[in-house]
């Protein structure tokens, strides 16, 4: 049995990998952490997932529990998982990071920090999601400059960061397939007497309402017909089954930086 670690243990996303880890035949819950000062902390995991108890006491310390593992699976907030990462990277385990939200510089020093270690970083387990990913790109080679490209995104009220790390995702993928930079084609919200849409524009659109799981569209749209691509999550459990697996490979493979791609065997 794989021994796991859930960062983020009282989150939405942690409780569902708490709930099936307790299911699991491959693997199993050896530590809980969230944040210091979180209602949770002392309280069993499996009570707080609300899948009966675990017999793991939510901590707020990893390096306490760090021994008790063999990888560590992150859904918390870029600060939590970049402090998480480090003490991980000091112990070389492995890390799944689910993780959303991350600035550039964020980004860079997670990079430095995963050298030393096997480490999955996906903004997105799903993999149907995974799958997309591989196929925009020659979707949007073959289209060409004369199809416009726009990803629109929906998700619950409560998420925190937009556009979603995988509405980003998928635009940088197509920002590369047809040679442009995200950088100088984004286009994040339209309002008021914009003009007419510049040629290469990539359209990055967010949605926020209810309790919208995740849904993501891509849209190629030419004269006379468009073409749209779209995965839609119905349980968080999609994320969740995918970052299990994700772990089950991470603690085989050598030190660096992977993302589902990989794990999925998409590369």
């Amino acid at each position: 049995m794989i021994k796991v670690i859930v960062a983020g243990a009282a989150g939405r996303m942690g409780g569902r990998l708490i709930c099936l880890l307790k299911e699991s035949a491959a693997l199993t819950l050896a530590g809980a952490v969230e944040g210091k000062g979180h209602v949770s902390v002392g309280e069993d995991a499996g009570e707080t997932a609300g899948c009966s108890r675990a017999g793991i006491t939510i901590c707020d310390d990893l390096s306490s529990i760090l021994a008790r593992g063999e990888v560590v699976i992150d859904f918390s907030a870029p600060a939590a998982t970049l402090e998480h990462l480090r003490i991980t990277a000091q112990h070389r385990k492995a890390m799944v990071i689910g993780t959303t939200g991350f600035s550039n510089q964020e980004l860079a020093e997670l990079r430095a920090l995963a050298k030393p270690i096997p480490c999955v970083l996906s903004p997105n387990m799903s993999v149907g999601v995974n799958i997309i990913f591989k196929v925009i790109a020659e979707m949007a080679k073959t289209f060409g400059d004369d199809y416009d490209l726009e990803v629109i995104e929906a998700h619950h009220r409560l998420k925190k960061d937009a556009p979603s790390g995988t509405a980003l995702k998928m635009a940088e993928i197509l920002a590369k397939a047809v040679n442009r930079d995200l950088e100088q084609v984004g286009v994040y919200a339209r309002k008021g007497l914009v003009g007419e849409r510049k040629k290469g524009e990539i359209g990055i659109q967010a949605i926020r309402a209810g309790d919208i799981v995740g849904d993501h569209t891509v849209l190629f749209g030419g004269m006379g017909e468009r073409v749209e691509l779209t995965h839609r999550v119905q349980s968080r459990d999609t994320f969740a089954r995918g970052a299990l697996r994700a772990a089950r490979w991470a603690v085989k493979q050598p030190p660096g930086l992977y993302d589902m791609m990989d794990v999925l065997g998409l590369r």
